[in-house]
């Protein structure tokens, strides 16, 4: 959520910043809101000292054996008319916060303007493309010709866009998520995490899932009131709700590995192919609570860390910052890595990595308490590391072989049993 000085004291400019990412805050209805807002607060407080003084008043008179019928009567009215105002005012500041609450984040100043993904900027690329003396095949039809990867008996479980792993490709996921794990937690400092898949509405509002994006979720009918995760940010970020962390504690930097739940709301007929754009998918992700002054450096390590599992498998991508109209609702800024596909003959996103700023905290009530006793919003970040389900395709496709077999690359040996080599 935005810092509400913003709002109420630079509402034009803000207004401006939000334009580069293709939102219209509409101006006059906040202004509207907040100036009947104000008059209420006044005239409320008003009533109350009101009320206090007949109080007051009518105790007086019961000191003094004096008749008080006239003040009784005059205090009722106070209280029916002070209810009465103290309804509308609530009103009020509820249609301020949910309108408040669907307001995205500002883009940082160096995020690249424009509202396309054609207007996204390449900060670096890595790795070279490999030149195939035949003609790559996808992932579909690798899994196919090594009988390893399900889709018809997936859709006949549950339906579309689920897919069943069999034998060496279930394997390789189970080898990916145990490998970046590992270089997480023991070359990056990060600090293993078991969350909860399943998830109640603050910890989705706090994050920013909700309202914005209440239809991609999948909730769980009945009384339980639960969703399932779409990303292991929202649990991770969320152990910090609520809370007000000392600077001396800071940064916490979290990392787990988690199925993630999508319904996908409006993505149909695109990325239906394969295990592109799935219900469910694997992804291990970073996540990183940080001092306001060492979010902006955290954002390049985090990214960077990102990066590294791709330059261990060595797997060909490149590193775009997003312009300010394709930033997620809650990002100030962000990089996508994507991995180069052989068989798309085009790079497609792997990982996010985000600084949003203070805008989850303000959501979440979540502080640091400085040194000299001030609190203030934490900056939180977070970033795929990376999602696996991408990171296997990638796999299969540039480390393929003209028999349909795919080379298992060296850093995953040891995972893997060192089988070196999958085919059927």
């Amino acid at each position: 959520m935005l810092d509400i000085k913003l709002l109420r004291q630079q509402l034009v400019e803000t207004a401006q910043a939000l334009k580069k990412r293709g939102f219209e805050l509409n101006t006059d209805l906040i202004q509207r809101l907040e100036k009947d807002r104000k008059c209420l607060q006044i005239e409320v407080q008003d009533l109350r000292n009101e009320r206090n003084r007949s109080s007051q008043e009518i105790g007086l008179l019961k000191s003094q054996n004096k008749d008080i019928a006239i003040s009784l009567a005059t205090m009722e009215k106070l209280g029916k008319k002070l209810a009465a105002q103290e309804l509308i005012l609530a009103s009020i500041s509820k249609e301020l916060g949910e309108l408040y609450a669907a307001i995205p984040n500002l883009p940082h100043g160096s995020v690249p303007e424009g509202l396309k993904e054609c207007d996204n900027r390449e900060i670096r690329s890595w790795g070279k493309i490999r030149k195939f003396d035949f003609s790559p095949r996808d992932h579909v039809e690798l899994g196919n010709l090594l009988a390893m990867m399900n889709f018809r008996d997936a859709a006949k479980i549950s339906g579309a866009r689920f897919v069943v792993l069999v034998d060496q490709l279930a394997k390789l996921q189970r080898a990916l998520i145990q490998f970046m794990l590992d270089t997480h937690t023991k070359e990056h400092g990060y600090r293993e995490l078991y969350v909860p898949h399943l998830v109640n509405s603050q910890s989705l509002f706090g994050t920013g899932q909700l309202p914005k994006f209440k239809n991609e979720q999948f909730n769980i009918s009945g009384d339980s009131h639960y969703s399932l995760i779409s990303t292991a940010e929202i649990p991770m970020t969320n152990l910090v709700r609520d809370e007000i962390i000392p600077e001396n504690q800071l940064p916490l930097k979290y990392v787990a590995h988690t199925p993630c739940y999508r319904s996908e709301a409006g993505s149909y007929g695109k990325d239906l192919h394969g295990m592109i754009r799935q219900h469910q998918f694997e992804k291990v992700e970073l996540v990183r609570i940080e001092k306001p002054e060492n979010s902006y450096l955290a954002h390049e390590e985090l990214t960077q860390h990102a990066e590294n599992i791709l330059q261990k498998l060595e797997l060909p991508y490149r590193t775009m910052s997003l312009c300010s109209g394709e930033l997620g609702f809650s990002a100030a800024k962000t990089y996508d890595l994507e991995v180069w596909l052989p068989a798309q003959n085009k790079y497609r996103e792997i990982s996010s990595c985000s600084n949003f700023e203070a805008f989850q905290a303000r959501r979440m009530q979540a502080k640091c308490r400085l040194q000299n006793g001030i609190t203030e919003p934490l900056h939180t970040l977070n970033g795929s590391g990376l999602a696996v389900g991408r990171t296997l395709i990638a796999i299969m496709e540039n480390y393929q072989n003209i028999d349909g077999s795919i080379n298992v690359p060296e850093i995953l040996w040891k995972y893997m049993d060192n089988v070196k080599i999958i085919k059927k």
